[in-house]
């Protein structure tokens, strides 16, 4: 069995991050120009509000302005995947339900978890799915990560796909991704519709040979990754594989080093916005990773790095 041949949703799809300036308060003008540059860095769509985004220090009130402000800046020329995720299955559903309203094409959901230890069961798990489904008409893309400390299985992942109508994409970004992703798609055949690569494609080119169609990544160089993708959708492995190659130092120094202030630091580099600060707790990147964060993107001649100039 396969993965649904013609999903709606298949390409790159970065993480969006969220832009404050340096007293920590949103900017809504660096916002939207980082929403431009993404999309002509050649993202097929984007997700916003992920953790990337920081979306866990974000209040209620300034996750709907972001989703507003950026949903009507995008002004439909990508799709755009909202992240609703929360503990409650009614909170949940009516984000799912707001995004949607404000024009979202997904929501992507992580099982619901809190802190250290509170957990839910799998007979919870697939409730808390089918209310959030039962409240929305658009995807629902389930994100398998090891933030939540929550086990899927792949044959429950499966039986969610197959039972509860709006759940079709996964992102999948736990060890062993790649054979996951194949025991998926083998399970579930045409109920998943997107099985998608995430990590910020660390493991991209394996997730690609077991069947991933999308990669949500990190956004500051979406041109790259699309080098990847885009090849390997045509055929071209070769090409794909070189691409991988060339591109993994700095997917690499993303993944293990920086974490999400890459974006930040790159797009700041750039001139694409203001300021790379993140919210307190969260600390900057030191001056010698971030000297060594771009002396591997420099190699690369990223967009990100001229978009502006």
């Amino acid at each position: 069995m396969t993965a649904d041949p013609q999903p709606r949703f298949r390409g790159v799809f970065p993480v969006m991050p969220t832009t404050f300036d340096d007293r920590g308060e949103l900017d809504l003008d660096s916002q939207k120009r980082c929403t431009d540059f993404m999309i002509d860095a050649g993202s097929d769509g984007l997700c916003i509000l992920a953790n990337f985004s920081e979306q866990f220090v974000l209040t209620d009130d300034e996750r709907t302005l972001l989703i507003d402000t950026i949903l009507d800046h995008v002004a439909g020329r990508v799709p755009v995947i909202v992240t609703t995720t929360h503990f409650s299955s009614r909170v949940c559903a009516e984000r799912s339900r707001r995004a949607q309203e404000a024009g979202a094409s997904m929501v992507m959901i992580m099982p619901p978890y809190h802190g250290a230890t509170i957990r839910v069961p799998e007979r919870g798990i697939f409730d808390f799915f089918r209310m959030v489904s039962d409240a929305i008409g658009i995807p629902i893309m389930i994100q398998d990560a090891p933030v939540s400390g929550t086990a899927l299985a792949a044959p429950f992942l499966a039986r969610m796909a197959k039972e509860i109508p709006n759940v079709a994409y996964f992102k999948i970004e736990v060890p062993g991704a790649a054979s996951k992703l194949r025991e998926l798609i083998e399970l579930g055949g045409s109920a998943i519709e997107g099985p998608w690569d995430g990590e910020e494609a660390i493991t991209l080119l394996p997730d690609l040979d077991a069947g991933a169609t999308g990669a949500m990544t990190g956004g500051g160089y979406p041109d790259g990754i699309r080098q990847i993708v885009d090849a390997y959708r045509d055929g071209r492995r070769e090409e794909a594989v070189d691409a991988y190659n060339r591109w993994l130092p700095l997917i690499n120094y993303e993944n293990r080093q920086t974490g999400l202030i890459a974006a930040k630091a790159l797009m700041k580099e750039g001139g694409v916005i203001a300021s790379e600060a993140v919210r307190h707790p969260l600390q900057p990147l030191h001056p010698q990773t971030r000297a060594g964060l771009m002396e591997t993107a420099r190699r690369l001649d990223p967009l990100v790095l001229r978009w502006a100039r």
